[in-house]
């Protein structure tokens, strides 16, 4: 029976790439070729390769459009993509492909260890896709030097970084002082992220961003370690039987509050988000999760949440 491909590639030569990228012949991984954009996404819709290798040699397609279509199907969006461009095309063309959803962009000529640990890093690393562990921290680093506080969730979570789902708009790709825990799920860890990209999969009324991790303590890593690769659900069911606490309006928007919901090791209220114009009770979307150790402590942080973001 013939071995599953581990890996896709399409827009550059296969061959090249098995002889370049020495962690693929070492572990043995399998190559596919694509010879079109449109049979790469065909491919991908059938299930199979976490990671896609692409170039810029697409007759039908050009490279950011083909991520943009991989990026906004479901079934393709959680894909690992790795783009190697050559040393002729224009820089801005590197902006473009992380814009569009690229996890990274090499240029040739290729650096052999830095080849090897990408395709390592996109292809093997243990990832929780859907953890939404709540997330706060501060920016640090930006242009204007001036730190701000933020929240959000987690998506797509490695030791390496994960998907920020974030209510509230970052400055331009700052540094992230970042603080995750969740009672629910029994985790916490810090890190000190960077902002790479913006992260269109990340659903409304989310604002995406990917966030690579700098640095992460031992006992952080340990912890996300423990996370992406136990066997347990990836976070508590949403609230849709919910009985919904209190309600704010504000010119644009309906936020609903729920009760709080005893879980583990403390009380999560779920704040929930719909457009004004068409809100009825019970169409709020799911906005951010408030966590407490009390349900009177849990709802203080919500409606506190909402003065400062709502």
């Amino acid at each position: 029976m013939e071995k599953p491909a581990s890996l896709l590639v399409a827009g550059l030569d296969s061959r090249s790439l098995l002889l370049e990228a020495q962690v693929l012949q070492r572990d043995g991984h399998a190559v596919q070729e694509a010879r079109s954009g449109r049979e790469l996404l065909t491919a991908l819709a059938t299930g199979g390769p976490r990671l896609v290798v692409v170039g810029t040699r697409f007759s039908d397609v050009s490279l950011p459009e083909l991520i943009r279509e991989i990026r906004a199907s479901s079934a393709t969006r959680r894909i690992s993509i790795l783009a190697l461009v050559p040393a002729s095309e224009p820089q801005a063309l590197d902006g473009s492909i992380v814009e569009a959803g690229a996890n990274a962009v090499l240029r040739r000529p290729l650096d052999p260890e830095r080849l090897d640990s990408w395709i390592a890093k996109l292809l093997v690393v243990p990832r929780r896709v859907e953890a939404r562990v709540p997330v706060h921290g501060h920016v640090v680093g930006t242009a204007h030097g001036a730190a701000s506080h933020f929240v959000g969730l987690t998506r797509n979570l490695s030791v390496h970084g994960m998907l920020l789902a974030s209510p509230v708009r970052l400055s331009e790709q700052p540094d992230l002082d970042l603080e995750c825990n969740s009672p629910a799920l029994a985790v916490r860890f810090t890190a000190l992220g960077r902002v790479v990209r913006q992260a269109s999969e990340v659903n409304w009324p989310y604002i995406g961003y990917g966030v690579e991790f700098l640095v992460v303590p031992p006992d952080s890593r340990k912890a996300i370690e423990d996370l992406v690769t136990r066997d347990a659900p990836d976070a508590p069911a949403p609230y849709s039987d919910a009985v919904i606490h209190s309600t704010l309006r504000t010119l644009e928007w309906v936020y609903e509050v729920t009760e709080p919901v005893k879980q583990d090791a403390g009380w999560l209220v779920e704040i929930r988000r719909a457009a004004r114009g068409g809100w009825r009770p019970g169409t709020g979307g799911p906005f951010y999760v408030v966590e407490g150790n009390s349900p009177e402590r849990a709802l203080a942080d919500a409606r506190d949440f909402l003065r400062r973001h709502g």
